[in-house]
């Protein structure tokens, strides 16, 4: 099982708002800019950020069942902010891999003890 709800809950009101200006600075980190389903309201979500081929590649620590989630495969596009750029991506696709065979082998390690199987895969948008 990923992380635990009430957990999501304080990150979202209060680590997530810390970490967001710093998150979009570090290697491995990203904040993801989505706009809610129903409010229309932009966020910004702080995410491990991987490469997968062309894709990138966000593992899933809460699940697929969290609002951000639900917000970027609704839209179909956000925006991932990392190491200063701004890139935009589209095709939201859901994934699963309980090795995490795709993340460096610390991050695969920690996310197999805590349950955390999914990811997300974005392709970039070509600039024009």
């Amino acid at each position: 099982m990923p992380l635990p709800r009430t957990m999501a809950r304080f990150n979202k009101i209060v680590t997530n708002r810390v970490a967001t200006p710093f998150a979009q600075l570090l290697p491995g980190l990203a904040v993801v800019e989505h706009r809610g389903r129903r409010s229309g309201r932009v966020f910004r979500t702080p995410v491990l950020l991987f490469t997968a081929g062309d894709d990138l590649r966000i593992a899933l620590t809460y699940g697929a069942d969290t609002d951000w989630v639900r917000n970027v495969c609704a839209a179909g596009e956000a925006v991932v902010h990392t190491r200063g750029r701004a890139i935009p991506v589209r095709d939201p696709r859901l994934g699963t891999d309980r090795q995490a065979s795709w993340a460096p082998l610390p991050v695969r390690v920690a996310l197999q003890t805590i349950g955390a199987y999914g990811y997300l895969d974005c392709t970039p948008q070509p600039h024009r």
